[in-house]
């Protein structure tokens, strides 16, 4: 849980980073890729990461500008990873505007339950991190390339002269 806006907006810019290295790596065609008939589509996922923003982070008085939840998917990758981008950005600004490392111990009704909001800012990133992963999945089942985010993707260990690992 964060308990410094400092030690948040550090995490916040890299995991911004990481969603639009994945985001940026999607294409048109892609976005209609899922597991199976019942599964989410990469599309819906990537654009579910950036409603979620303004969804979650405006139960706690803050005013991210991003889509709302009845915004329909974008046809175009290139849209959902500027619109993500957006809004990560003004949560980021919001946050350091209005926030206090005292603001964060305060506690808001997320979804029925009292969270402080460095609990929810915890449960926003680890939302993230979770559906970037199953991204990853999506992704090499449509032929793209996976980037790495906390190290080396498979596709990547050719580039820094070694083997990818099993």
């Amino acid at each position: 849980m964060y308990r410094k806006i400092d030690d948040f907006l550090k995490a916040w810019a890299w995991e911004t980073e990481s969603t639009l290295k994945i985001l940026d790596a999607l294409s048109d065609e892609s976005l209609d890729s899922r597991v199976g008939p019942e599964g989410r589509s990469l599309g819906r996922i990537a654009w579910h990461i950036t409603q979620t923003l303004p969804e979650m982070c405006n139960q706690t008085g803050l005013e991210v500008v991003g889509p709302a939840e009845e915004d329909p998917i974008p046809p175009s990758a290139g849209e959902i990873s500027a619109r993500f981008k957006e809004a990560a950005e003004s949560l980021g600004a919001e946050v350091r505007g209005k926030w206090t490392d005292a603001t964060l111990e305060e506690e808001d009704d997320m979804y029925g339950m009292p969270w402080s909001r460095g609990q929810t800012l915890t449960a926003l990133v680890g939302h993230q991190n979770h559906h970037r992963g199953q991204m990853t999945v999506l992704m090499r089942q449509a032929g793209l390339k996976v980037p790495g985010i906390y190290g080396p993707a498979k596709e990547e260990w050719a580039e820094h002269g070694m083997p990818p690992q099993e």
